[in-house]
Formats: C-alpha cells, structure tokens, sequence
C-alpha cells in the first residue's frame, strides 16, 4: 500500500484555507482511496465537485469536524485525472494542494485536477 499527502496553505483577501490531499494506493484493487481536507471554520457546508460526481453538489457532500476542517474520501479509478473543486457555502474553490490545474470553457476558469 502506497500513501501520498500533500498539504498546503492559501490565504487571500476573501478567505484562508488550508487544504491537503492524501492517497492511499490499494495493493488489491486498481483503486486510489483519495482524501479531500479543508479548513473552512466559518464554512456551514462544504461539498467535493467533479468529474467524477457529475459536478453533483449533492453527490459527495464533506462531513466537517469538530476542529472546522471538512473531509470526505473517494475512491478513484488509478492511472486516471480527474477535475473537480470545492463548493464552499455556494463559492466554487480550487484546491491550492491539487496535482495541476486545467482551463474549463464552461466555468470561464481553472478547474482543479488530481491525478491517481
């Protein structure tokens, strides 16, 4: 089993968040055990968007902790990409600890991409 994580802080004039990805490689499966985290304190409810889910705010909703940061794991197919975002109270953020970013006609912006 390989484990990944990756962690970062942003802090701009609207909001600061820290953010981290963690994957978790499974021996038996082709399967990635992908963790999202963000510190969003002040945040009511946070939900996973992507290519994965549809872009489906319902689909993959984060559960917050006691410490403000909302988690939620996903597995994912390996040797794959996948965009997606955070939806933060209704603002769409991307994930400053992403592996790379890709343009999105539709959105009119970057779109966060992890890879497995």
């Amino acid at each position: 089993m390989k484990f990944f994580f990756k962690f970062v802080s942003t802090n701009n004039t609207q909001n600061s968040f820290i953010m981290a990805i963690a994957k978790q490689y499974l021996k038996t499966k082709p399967v990635c055990k992908v963790t999202f985290s963000i510190l969003a304190e002040d945040a009511k409810k946070v939900s996973l968007v992507g290519s994965f889910n549809e872009w489906n705010e319902k689909a993959t909703p984060l559960k917050k902790l006691k410490s403000g940061l909302f988690k939620g794991t996903v597995d994912l197919d390996k040797d794959s990409a996948y965009e997606f975002k955070y939806l933060v109270d209704g603002t769409y953020v991307n994930d400053d600890a992403a592996d790379s970013y890709q343009w999105n006609d539709f959105a009119g912006a970057d779109n966060s991409v992890v890879s497995v």
